[in-house]
């Protein structure tokens, strides 16, 4: 399948590719997309289960990494810069391990990454989380990743897009395993791809945020520590969403990075 995707910019010009986190979508850019898209063909998918890309529970073995490939292949573009939010993080890090003459460059926003232990309050949030939509509470697992994910500096506005975005995530992936689970059929979701971080050889920039949960920080700090010459910058204000909680500021931190200027890498 064809994940559902926006495309903005010129054709001419480089291409990026930005990755939604796993508690939004690809509207989780719109205040950042059209201002990129002055200088690069920026590209937005949905990954399967999020936003208007389908989770069909009698689809046949996927993984993340390859419905990007094909999506690049579909749009002619040989090669893009990677911006990855959160889960969008590790599936960049996915498609530059599983198809490394498709990343340019990597630039990663409080990515999650494999090999990080979980920390007693990432397992307080996933069993608060699984009690919630056990007992049905679907309102109330948005609330607590809203309430999770976003940093201090949220407002009113990206704190009501992200819980339209998270109830959307939940509705799709519920759904499909209800279906699943109807049909005999176990859950549907991603085969894993193996990331070898030491392996990665393009530009690799990571963000950290100084109020995201520990673990999240632990993972930042784990993948610029792994990738070769990776960069990493820890933003004071930021929560685990930082696009969400400034978009101003991760624009420029953007065009400063992916533009190669080498004088200003932070906002």
């Amino acid at each position: 399948m064809t994940l559902a995707h926006d495309v903005a910019g010129d054709v001419g010009s480089p291409a990026v590719l930005l990755l939604h986190a796993g508690v939004a979508d690809r509207r989780m850019w719109d205040a950042v997309a059209p201002a990129l898209a002055h200088t690069f063909r920026v590209i937005r998918p949905d990954l399967r289960g999020y936003g208007d890309s389908p989770l069909p529970a009698d689809a046949p073995a996927y993984s993340n990494a390859g419905d990007l490939a094909a999506l690049l292949d579909e749009l002619g573009v040989g090669d893009a810069a990677v911006v990855g939010s959160s889960f969008g993080g590790k599936v960049a890090l996915e498609l530059a391990s599983a198809h490394p003459g498709r990343v340019r460059e990597l630039v990663l926003l409080c990515p999650a990454a494999p090999g990080v232990p979980d920390t007693p309050a990432s397992d307080a949030f996933d069993a608060e989380e699984a009690r919630l939509l056990e007992a049905g509470d679907v309102d109330g697992a948005v609330r607590l990743n809203v309430a999770t994910w976003l940093g201090p500096d949220a407002d009113d506005a990206a704190r009501a897009a992200l819980a339209v975005m998270q109830r959307r995530a939940f509705d799709v992936q519920l759904a499909a395993d209800e279906a699943a689970s109807a049909a005999g059929m176990p859950e549907p979701g991603p085969d894993g791809v193996e990331v070898d971080l030491a392996g990665i050889r393009v530009p690799t920039f990571v963000v950290e945020g100084a109020h995201d949960m520990d673990r999240l920080r632990a993972c930042a700090r784990h993948v610029a520590a792994s990738v070769p010459g990776a960069e990493l910058s820890v933003l004071d204000w930021a929560g685990h969403l930082p696009v969400l909680e400034r978009p101003d500021a991760i624009l420029a931190l953007l065009l400063d990075v992916l533009r190669d200027d080498p004088t200003v890498h932070a906002p």
